[in-house]
């Protein structure tokens, strides 16, 4: 793998056939979660510091709801990302070689 702030990433690599390492791919996967993490807290302090302020300056239309509501798709997209995305496999790289070359 390259040395690195990239080395974490398994589509940095220096051979074609270089696969990911146990050890690797678990960092990954920890890093993922914790940003996650992050992001889930920041989402619960900035919207709720946000509906706070609406109801505080005599709510009217539930403008916050817009927010919430497309950061809450972002969010999801995340945890999509974090816990059920699997990553791309040696297997799944010859797949698209063999479909973009059917003659080989």
């Amino acid at each position: 793998m390259c040395a690195g702030r990239d080395a974490w990433q398994p589509w940095v690599m220096a051979d074609e056939t270089e696969q990911p390492t146990e050890r690797e791919a678990a960092l990954l996967r920890l890093k993922k979660r914790r940003d996650l993490q992050g992001h889930a807290v920041v989402f619960v302090i900035v919207n709720g510091a946000i509906w706070t302020i609406w109801a505080f300056t005599g709510a009217g239309y539930p403008w916050p709801a817009w927010l919430t509501g497309l950061w809450a798709i972002g969010l999801l997209l995340n945890a999509w990302d974090t816990y059920v995305r699997r990553p791309i496999t040696e297997t799944d790289v010859q797949r698209e070689i063999t479909r973009l070359h059917p003659q080989r």
